[in-house]
């Protein structure tokens, strides 16, 4: 029986089991991956964070973007936007360098099994372990309009259903959403020679300003600090502060969850996308109708009048929704019993990101409304990495992993603790010291 399994095997699931591995136990990492970059998102997108914010957690602070980049001759600096093949390729490198080996199997079910889980794959007899992982990422929870889902299959798709959007060249195509993936997805498709239009039920589009720089004089940095998820007092808290996110009551939670880093466009995507797609604010689906080979949506404004488009395709670039009903591959008898937060269908989790059922653990999406929106980015697998393997240590008690398993072996070859900057940490930001 091992000490852990993990599920999934994009940025959250890989720094789990590198912070697993490092810290003795028996660990086993089941997945793609970095699925989701590499299968579920357009060529031609870049990531819209900064490099220093979209590390990978090593628990020795090793393994970073800039440190893949920097040995491939890849310019990864604050202020310049990285292609998300690069970074789907770093994360990859990284599972090679950091993490113990990943199985690419497909999980079909986890269910109770004594004082255990029974993990069942695919491709082979079920694994037994004593704690489970789940990093399962977003793809799970993909949300698409209600007035979409009569539609024949063939007339929409969610946007993270495509990795080439030339098919669509000369079709009109509506991407529904004010994010950044229905701005980008809009732009990439008036660039592959589509003919997007954006339809969204704000009024105005956000888009965010161009970075400030690393350094810059005490004043400035003090009024507007960086973080992981941005600049100013309000994305510090989320980005460094998931902890005290947590301490807050459920609806508090619930609510920061849902609103907090709300829809905007990068500042480098804005030209690119004013300049070649029209868009419809302000109005909202109310109807979908297939017409032979096309779709007919039927919207309505603000002012209540009523408008018709007519279009080859519908793209829903309308997000994720944390819903543990949606999460096939857990035993319905266990979701059924775990504990939720406030009136939501996510898991309320300890500060260990443990679940109210005993050694089942979260991480990512699900975990946001327990400890804020940074569980939705990258940024955040470096705040869950170590603390859930804490919790999953705490859980397995203090005799740790059991003896003369590799994990053991591992935990007795370990150094002793060092200290590390701390991952995602821009340069001149506090480190973090090992323990």
């Amino acid at each position: 029986m091992d000490d852990l399994v993990v599920i999934g095997a994009g940025p959250y699931g890989l720094s789990i089991a590198a912070h697993a591995a490092a810290a003795g136990l028996d660990v086993r990492l089941l997945g793609r991956p970095m699925a989701s970059w590499r299968d579920h998102m357009p060529d031609g997108m870049y990531l819209k964070s900064e490099p220093w914010s979209s590390n990978l957690s090593a628990p020795d602070g090793r393994h970073t973007l800039a440190e893949y980049c920097a040995t491939r001759g890849v310019v990864a600096e604050h202020g310049t936007p990285l292609p998300i093949g690069t970074f789907s390729a770093y994360g990859m490198w990284f599972a090679r360098q950091a993490a113990p080996a990943v199985e690419e199997v497909t999980v079909t079910e986890v269910t109770p099994q004594g004082d255990g889980f029974r993990v069942h794959t695919a491709e082979g007899p079920p694994l037994l372990a004593r704690t489970v992982a789940l990093a399962v990422g977003v793809m799970p929870f993909v949300h698409h309009p209600e007035a979409l889902r009569d539609l024949p299959p063939a007339h929409y798709t969610h946007s993270t259903g495509h990795r080439d959007l030339t098919r669509f060249a000369g079709r009109e195509v509506a991407v529904l959403g004010a994010g950044q993936a229905a701005l980008e997805t809009a732009a990439l498709l008036a660039e592959q020679g589509a003919r997007p239009c954006l339809v969204a039920r704000r009024s105005r589009l956000n888009w965010n300003t161009v970075p400030q720089p690393l350094n810059r004089p005490p004043l400035h940095s003090l009024r507007d600090p960086h973080s992981g998820l941005g600049t100013g007092w309000r994305s510090w808290v989320w980005s460094e502060l998931p902890w005290a996110v947590r301490r807050l009551p459920a609806h508090t939670r619930e609510r920061i969850a849902a609103t907090a880093l709300g829809p905007a466009g990068a500042w480098w995507l804005r030209d690119r996308f004013e300049r070649r797609v029209p868009v419809l604010l302000g109005h909202r689906l109310h109807r979908a109708v297939a017409a032979g080979e096309r779709t007919r949506l039927g919207l309505t404004t603000r002012a209540g009048e009523s408008v018709v488009l007519d279009v080859a395709h519908v793209i829903a670039a309308t997000g994720f929704a944390p819903d543990l009903a949606r999460l096939d591959l857990l035993d319905a008898g266990l979701r059924a019993a775990l504990a939720t937060v406030g009136e939501g269908r996510a898991p309320e989790l300890s500060p260990g990101f443990e679940s109210s059922w005993p050694g089942l653990f979260f991480a990512g999406l699900l975990a946001a409304p327990s400890f804020g929106p940074s569980m939705r980015f990258v940024h955040g697998a470096g705040f869950t990495a170590g603390r859930l393997v804490r919790g999953v240590r705490k859980r397995l008690g203090a005799r740790g992993p059991r003896s003369g398993s590799p994990g053991a072996a591992r935990l007795d070859r370990a150094a002793a603790p060092g200290c590390c900057p701390g991952p995602g940490a821009p340069p001149g930001h506090p480190k973090t010291y090992l323990r």
